[in-house]
């Protein structure tokens, strides 16, 4: 059995000295003379058959004990890891590592970097606002708008220049650091938040044919700097149809307006019933995250918590069928575009994380075995001892109990959140 000590954790880090059995010792040493005397071939010995002195005088002592303390070591990682119940940022630092000697306890020390154990400003209960559970007219009004866009149609302008919310086709010819930019054909609408505003001051009030050079500053790539001259093509606006009863049965399917509402309120109240419980919940873990006290985030945690969604982003588009190289263009962002925004992403919820935390230490949550149960029973396994078996050898468990403390942490936030109803839908359309 493994006696393994930890020092106070300082700076986010800790550090373990740990000591293994000499009967593990002699055990890994032996394998590992035996896995050496089936790789190599040894004159005068079949495979797997040279003893000992004689391994040692053609490779040399050292090498298979460097490789017994090797396996020692990284054999025994995960119940380090469990014992300490710690999720490490990044691969442990081994400190001066002595050979494993036959018949001794072998004794190393290692030492881990943690998450930064950040503080919150107040721990008093959240406050948000969230859509009404009941389905408000103005949301109705906004599906039905919605509906009736699909059916505009667009008529070309002539003899004025471009207003505010024209369609307008033009030309893009990358001038400098715009070559992702360029494009021929491209509908904007002039005046659109989408827009920076320096193309909406060039395009609003531009004639067909004019041409315009627009530079601006992409705040989300570092502050870069772009230009490029803008053509317009042609200017459109869009008409979109007047909802009448007949538009509603000709083109979907109602027998009248009031029965086309009904049928949206329907549609709407079971996408809230389905999706306002975890909006609530992420509205509540974002306000919790903005009393966090840290001014820079630690960089091996951004860093795991990236490698991470990474992991995760591209197993989802592999379940799709796709690769990021076939995704990447599809989805109109260069590859440092969307490094870019996966490290923003990963910063976000690594404030999360680390507010949730500082939650669960407050209220001092604790983990317990039916916990541990029920977080496999609702991940749906199979055969829960065998997979909670298959965690503890892995070293996984302790991440288990970090995500049931967060999660205990998050229903304490829901439940006492402050929440104030907005009708959000009129709130944007004013």
């Amino acid at each position: 059995m493994l006696n393994i000590t930890a020092s106070d954790v300082k700076d986010a880090k800790l550090t373990a000295t740990v000591t293994i059995p000499a009967a593990d010792v002699d055990a890994a040493i032996k394998k590992a003379y035996k896995d050496t005397a089936k790789k190599y071939r040894f004159p005068g010995f079949r495979a797997g058959k040279a003893p000992r002195p004689v391994i040692d005088s053609a490779l040399g002592a050292e090498a298979t004990l460097a490789q017994a303390t090797n396996d020692l070591i990284a054999t025994n990682e995960p119940a380090v890891l469990n014992e300490l119940d710690i999720v490490p940022t990044k691969n442990g630092d081994y400190k001066e590592l002595d050979l494993a000697k036959d018949h001794e306890d072998y004794t190393y020390t290692v030492e881990f970097s943690l998450r930064p154990a950040a503080e919150l400003s107040s721990f008093d209960a959240v406050e948000i606002e969230m859509p009404p559970a009941e389905v408000t007219e103005s949301e109705i009004n906004n599906q039905v708008e919605m509906l009736l866009n699909y059916r505009a149609t667009f008529e070309d302008v002539e003899g004025r220049a471009v207003e505010a919310d024209d369609y307008v086709t033009v030309d893009l010819k990358a001038v400098e650091n715009a070559d992702n930019f360029a494009a021929e054909g491209r509908m904007l609408i002039a005046g659109s938040d989408s827009n920076p505003k320096e193309f909406n001051e060039a395009l609003i009030g531009a004639n067909v044919d004019d041409v315009k050079t627009v530079t601006w500053t992409d705040e989300v790539e570092e502050a870069e700097t772009h230009t490029v001259e803008v053509t317009v093509k042609g200017i459109k606006v869009r008409n979109t149809p007047e909802l009448t009863d007949e538009l509603v049965k000709s083109d979907f399917g109602f027998d009248s307006i009031d029965a086309m509402r009904d049928a949206i309120k329907i549609e709407i109240e079971q996408d809230k019933a389905s999706r306002l419980p975890a909006e609530k919940e992420n509205r509540c873990v974002s306000a919790l995250a903005e009393r966090l006290q840290l001014d820079e985030m630690d960089a091996d945690y951004e860093q795991s918590v990236f490698e991470e969604l990474g992991q995760n982003f591209l197993s989802n588009l592999a379940a799709r069928g796709m690769t990021l190289d076939t995704w990447l263009p599809a989805s109109g962002l260069t590859m440092e575009q969307f490094i870019g925004d996966l490290h923003k992403q990963a910063n976000d919820v690594a404030r999360e994380s680390l507010a949730l935390d500082a939650l669960a230490r407050e209220l001092k949550i604790e983990v317990t075995e039916d916990d541990i149960n029920a977080e496999f029973e609702k991940a749906g396994v199979k055969d829960v001892e065998a997979s909670k078996a298959e965690f503890i050898a892995d070293g996984r468990m302790p991440a288990v109990r970090e995500s049931i403390r967060r999660s205990k942490a998050v229903d304490h936030l829901v439940e006492n959140a402050k929440v104030t109803e907005v009708d959000e839908t009129a709130k944007d359309a004013e």
